[in-house]
């Protein structure tokens, strides 16, 4: 089969591997049908996840059809559509009953495209199928879907929710990419009062308003703060979600929340940052940091056959598997592309 496999930091190739097999009884194969790229692949790309080895397919997203399953499993059969969650999850070690199958105790978690072969790739194995995998129901559209494997639980889960987001807040969002637009999307879903979207892109932050931002902050001059601090007349915001991962973003995040607000990380940090407790020891913030646990995938699957949430509109790219290459490059130059969510489609 074709898969996109990591080779060393800059360097990756779409190259012919073996199909998967069964290595376990509750092990499934699935053939992806709709795979994407996400922040976190550059971020191994560049070098910054050490963990992940050369020689790994990449991709922890994605939606296809069961292929072959373990003897095991039992809530999935051959032929069947499902959504792949990005997070492995045996769902019986004390972690996994707490709901933080990040922290999965029996080999799961984000295990996927960094500790094990992943999904942009025509097949992909997928350990603890029963916990790790939802159908997809029928008519149900698959660009929506493929969304709801990471980018809109992780937007919900590590910003959103560990930012306790309430009716009437002001939210600044730092990085209108994918995942800060994830983060928008699902915001709006506790009435916040403020969305104020924050990011160097002029395109990025014009798509910000088509879904819902209420005030955009251009800061490739560097002056965010000041301009954020004079919308909301010197008193910050209450949730501030860094979405980067970049020294200088969790720096603004820092200034601009208000006393008894909240900091929520998402972003992948590859390198350290400073926290500012001189200031901020009196200020009675929280600052929360998570990785996605997708738990909340369900509701989400809800809430897009509902008509109340529409994730395919963060995707702007649609390749076939033969062209990721291609889909990469596109997806690592986004601003001149105009990119956010790259599909490789495997039909």
């Amino acid at each position: 089969m074709q898969a996109l496999v990591y080779q060393a930091p800059g360097k990756y190739a779409l190259e012919d591997k073996p199909k998967p097999v069964l290595l376990a009884a509750t092990d499934a194969i699935v053939r992806i049908t709709k795979t994407t790229i996400c922040g976190t692949d550059l971020h191994i790309l560049k070098g910054d996840l050490r963990a992940v080895k050369a020689g790994r397919i990449l991709g922890h997203e994605g939606v296809g059809v069961i292929d072959e399953v373990g003897a095991n499993v039992a809530a999935f059969k051959v032929g069947d559509r499902v959504l792949i969650s990005c997070v492995s999850s045996c769902g019986r070690c004390p972690n996994c009953k707490k709901g933080m199958y990040s922290h999965c105790q029996n080999e799961g978690g984000w295990i996927l495209g960094n500790l094990i072969d992943g999904t942009q790739a025509e097949f992909v194995r997928i350990p603890f199928a029963d916990n790790s995998l939802y159908p997809i129901p029928a008519g149900a559209d698959e660009e929506d879907f493929v969304m709801l494997s990471d980018i809109l639980p992780t937007g919900f889960e590590c910003g959103v929710v560990n930012g306790h987001v309430q009716p009437g807040d002001t939210v600044a969002i730092v990085g209108a990419g994918p995942i800060g637009l994830a983060a928008l999307l699902t915001a709006r879903l506790y009435s916040p009062a403020e969305i104020i979207m924050v990011d160097p892109d002029d395109n990025r932050l014009d798509v910000s308003k088509t879904m819902g931002a209420t005030q955009t902050v251009h800061n490739r001059d560097g002056k965010a703060v000041e301009k954020i601090m004079a919308l909301t007349a010197s008193r910050g915001v209450d949730v501030a979600i860094e979405a980067v991962g970049l020294p200088a973003t969790f720096d603004i995040c820092q200034s601009i929340v208000t006393a008894g607000g909240h900091i929520a990380n998402i972003g992948v940090h590859g390198k350290p940052v400073e926290l500012n407790l001189d200031r901020l020891w009196s200020h009675n913030i929280t600052l929360t940091t998570r990785l996605v646990d997708t738990v909340t995938i369900p509701m989400m699957m809800k809430t897009v056959l509902a008509g109340k949430l529409h994730p395919r509109q963060l995707v702007t790219h649609r390749f076939a598997l033969r062209e990721t290459m291609k889909a990469y490059d596109t997806f690592g130059n986004a601003m001149r592309e105009r990119a956010l969510k790259v599909l490789i489609l495997n039909e």
